[in-house]
Formats: structure tokens, C-alpha cells, sequence
């Protein structure tokens, strides 16, 4: 993945609105972005009905991301592939995510909006040992890695906002989860199945979001740096996320967006020594890749009450393989501002 490729057509994708300001209006179903971007706007915002300082906003998501058959680079491999081509007798086949995240948000003043999310996670993925077919399923589950933020507003004028995102990973999530496998009653599973980095990791990003009479968009920058080894000796890649959206107003109480998203992430540094090197999710040289997803979403408002969904698919994947490739991937959820 090439990333000014990404940025001349998210480029592109915003440039027929970004002079068609006005007065921005947080009461509008598309005065938030698409529900798959987080920290994505912040409180006290000047509108038909103002938000002040003290405001308080809750909130509920559900993503479900499923992936299937395995990639190296960009091209699709079958399970023998794995076997004959890179060597490992066991194969990943399937793995489904689903993540329940709780946030919270609070502007103590005009400036400033603390923001904190604590993430469920329940993973599930499938394997097939090559030479004799047979199959096994691994399962682990609990809280993720939580992540507390602080959302500084730049600029305010007219339509167009731009804030700081300066976030940090806390190391919560459990980087010790085992399973059944057919080489061990109770052994660690690989880094795909672990709930955590166990790293402290810093999230810096900007965020620039507009509006006009029909219409909002706004674009994203965060990445994730991890800090030091976790107590494994190990280090997680960085990820660089980049997000660009646009969305129409229908009405008062509903609107839907189109957005594009991309991630590149790194490879991990050193290794978990108690993993068996038998499965590509188990080496630690097989995790980096890049992804572009295409997404359609949809909101809508009641008072301060919100509800919205968004769901996409790859339409790029370059993945340092054997590496399970992403089908498609899904988030509802609602917000309510008091």
C-alpha cells in the first residue's frame, strides 16, 4: 500500500466540499462521523444547539470483522499452499472478531475533551493440519488494552473544525491466553488470539471534519507507537491509520456516509519464545500488511440520542504472509449526549 496514493484520493474524495461552509451545526444526524471513527470530534461545539463545556456523552459499539483463506503479498493462497510453499503443517483457515467496546467523553472546558474506551474481545479462529485434514478450533476471550485520550481543538471556524487526538494504550489485555491444540493440552496461543500489545503505546493523530448546508465530511490521521517490550520480549508493530469520509444530510434525524480506510502495521520485534513455529500465526516476521477498506454507514439522530451502523470490505490487501485476509467487516452502535 502506497499512502499518498490513499491521501490524493481521499484528496479528491473532499475537495468538491471544503468551500461550502457554514455555521457549524452539532444537532445534525452527520455532525458525527461514520461509528468506525473513533475520537472524531469534540464537545463545546458551536451549532444550532450549542454543547457546552461539562457535557457528558456515553457510548456502545459492536464490530464484528470476519477473515478468511490466507494471503501472502496479494495474492490468495489455498491450505496445501501453506503446507507445500512456506512449510507449516498447520493452517489457519478462519478467525472471527467481535469486540464490545464501552467509551465515555467529558469536556471539562471549551478546549479540551477527555475521551476513554474499554474494549471486550472474543476471538475464534479455525485451523486445519495439512498432512492428515484434521481440525481444530482455538477460543480465548476478556477485556482489551484500554485506551484514554485527550481531544484538543485547534481551530473552530465556520464550518471546519481541527482537533489534536493525544491517546495512550494502557496494557490491560492479556498477552498470556492458552488453548487445546493438537500439540498441547494447554499451551500459549499465537499473537493473533491475545487480547493485548503488553506495551504502553502512544496514539497521536489530527482530525479536520466540515460541514455545508447537505453535506459533512472530514479526515483522520492516528498511529500507534509501541513502547518497549512487554513482559514476553516482544513488541507489536506500529500502525499508521488514515481515514477520509463524506456524508449527506437526508432530513433531520438521518444521513449516510461513504468512507474509505487504511491501516498499515509493522512486523513484531523479537518473538514469544513459547510458541511453536507449526502455524504462520505463530512467527513473528508474518504479522505486518497494509489494508484499504471501503465502508457505507448510516445515522440516526432523536434529541441526544444517537444510533448508527456502518459496514465495508477490502478493496486492497498487501499482508507479509501466510496471513489470514480480511472478508468484511461491521460496527453498530448508539451514543447518548446529557
Amino acid at each position: 500500500m502506497k499512502f499518498p496514493l490513499l491521501v490524493s484520493a481521499l484528496t479528491l474524495l473532499l475537495l468538491p466540499f471544503t468551500g461550502m461552509a457554514h455555521e457549524y451545526d452539532s444537532n445534525r444526524p452527520d455532525s458525527h462521523a461514520p461509528l468506525g471513527v473513533m475520537g472524531e470530534h469534540t464537545h463545546d461545539v458551536k451549532g444550532g444547539h450549542h454543547q457546552h463545556e461539562g457535557e457528558v456523552m456515553f457510548s456502545y459499539r459492536f464490530m464484528r470483522m470476519e477473515m478468511d483463506d490466507n494471503r501472502i503479498g496479494t495474492d490468495t493462497i489455498n491450505d496445501n499452499q501453506v503446507f507445500t510453499g512456506s512449510g507449516f503443517p498447520v493452517a489457519p483457515t478462519r478467525m472471527t472478531m467481535d469486540m464490545h467496546m464501552f467509551g465515555a467523553m467529558y469536556a471539562p472546558n471549551h478546549k479540551i475533551t477527555l475521551m476513554g474506551m474499554l474494549p471486550r474481545i472474543n476471538l475464534s479462529m479455525d485451523h486445519v493440519v495439512v498432512p492428515n485434514g484434521v481440525r481444530f478450533t482455538t477460543k480465548t476471550g476478556g477485556f482489551g488494552d484500554i485506551k484514554v485520550a485527550a481531544l484538543y481543538s485547534l481551530y473552530k471556524e465556520g464550518g471546519h473544525n481541527i482537533h489534536l487526538n493525544a491517546g495512550i494504550s494502557l496494557p490491560t489485555g492479556s498477552i498470556d491466553q492458552r488453548g487445546a491444540t493438537p500439540a498441547a493440552a494447554n499451551g500459549v496461543l499465537p499473537y493473533p488470539m491475545q487480547l493485548g500489545s503488553g506495551t504502553y503505546d502512544l496514539m497521536p493523530g489530527i482530525t479536520y471534519s466540515g460541514q455545508s448546508h447537505l453535506y459533512s465530511w472530514g479526515a483522520q490521521s492516528i498511529a500507534t507507537i509501541r513502547l518497549g517490550e512487554n513482559d514476553e520480549d516482544y513488541t507489536l508493530g506500529n500502525k499508521l491509520e488514515m481515514t477520509g469520509w463524506v456524508a449527506r444530510k437526508w432530513n433531520n434525524t438521518f444521513s449516510t456516509s461513504f468512507r474509505l480506510a487504511a491501516q498499515s502495521w509493522g512486523n513484531i520485534d523479537g518473538a514469544d519464545t513459547r510458541l511453536q513455529p507449526i502455524v504462520p500465526t505463530a512467527i513473528a516476521s508474518l504479522r505486518g500488511g497494509d489494508r484499504v477498506d471501503a465502508l457505507i454507514g448510516l445515522n440516526y439522530k432523536m434529541a441526544d440520542f444517537r444510533l448508527a451502523a456502518e459496514v465495508g470490505m477490502p478493496v486492497h490487501q498487501d499482508l507479509d504472509g501466510p496471513q489470514l485476509e480480511t472478508d468484511w467487516v461491521a460496527t453498530v452502535g448508539w451514543q447518548f449526549n446529557f
